[in-house]
């Protein structure tokens, strides 16, 4: 296995690329989508909905949900704003439905004290719906979340080329559907596995199982492992190769934390059961530092 690669440059050159360069490039690039406005560095409440109405703490308006969706009531003395045209205020009642595992922003509003003059994404806070376990529930996104304002960069193990595997790969004739926990307790999450993958270390070799998602070429491998200073769990993805291919080649260098080890606030799905490692995975994300 090389630790270079040559990718196009201009017409007539070509520029030589080391494996450890791309891999640089591409932790910056995860670096710089997490500490974006209402990235997942900045969820500061997850607030479910119950079926009589009633105020939150934190968010403006009257919030409820049925069997219809989700509702707030709001006036204009909410400050509760369109997320799609913050020149339109939310009034009266409005509804929305979100799909099982998914989420849509449905309002901003200005908290009180903070510039109304300054940029949106400075000072807004984001209303976003989601729907989980068959409840549905308001994360607020606030960009001047202590875990934003403290971001340091996240920690990382040193790229080690070791790390790359093209793994033996078995593919389910069927997907297979099954239930797994989540980082919320209470919460569940429907998962579809593909597959299962040999990852093999120092002589120890382990079968898990992948994740896909329908209408989706790639693959995910939730998995715990043995390494001090992780996450509970992490998540790596991976291209799915061509049809017939033997192997599957995994870099764990890009090993990812999921958003709960970010925030409190995260209903990140786990592992399927059985998904251990039992040696030290010392690559890609370190468990990242938290503040309050």
């Amino acid at each position: 296995m090389t630790d270079t690669a040559i990718r196009p440059a201009d017409a007539g050159t070509t520029v030589r690329t080391t494996a450890r360069e791309e891999w640089a490039a591409w932790h910056a690039e995860r670096e710089r989508v997490l500490v974006t406005p209402h990235g997942w560095l900045t969820p500061v409440a997850l607030l479910w909905l119950r079926a009589q109405r009633r105020t939150l703490p934190g968010v403006p308006g009257l919030w409820w949900a049925d069997d219809a969706g989700a509702h707030v009531l709001a006036v204009d003395d909410d400050g509760l704003v369109d997320p799609a045209d913050a020149g339109t205020t939310l009034r009266g009642e409005r509804a929305w439905e979100v799909v099982e595992d998914g989420s849509a922003v449905v309002a901003r509003f200005l908290p009180a004290g903070r510039d109304p003059l300054a940029a949106p994404d400075d000072v807004e806070v984001v209303v976003e719906l989601i729907r989980r376990t068959g409840r549905y529930a308001l994360r607020l996104r606030d960009p001047q979340a202590a875990t934003r304002a403290r971001f340091t960069g996240v920690p990382t193990h040193p790229y080690d080329e070791s790390w790359v595997l093209d793994a033996p790969v078995r593919w389910y004739d069927a997907p297979q559907r099954v239930v797994v926990g989540a980082a919320q307790p209470g919460l569940v999450h429907d998962a579809t596995l593909v597959g299962e993958v040999d990852v093999e270390r120092g002589g120890v070799t382990r079968t898990l199982r992948l994740v896909g998602a329908p209408g989706k070429e790639g693959v995910a491998l939730l998995f715990s492992d043995e390494a001090d200073d992780v996450a509970g769990w992490r998540v790596l993805h991976a291209a799915r190769p061509a049809a017939g291919a033997p192997t599957i080649r995994l870099d764990l260098n890009r090993t990812l934390n999921l958003p709960y080890a970010f925030t409190d606030f995260g209903t990140c799905p786990s592992p399927v059961l059985g998904n251990h490692l039992p040696f030290a995975v010392e690559a890609g994300e370190r468990a990242p530092r938290r503040t309050s």
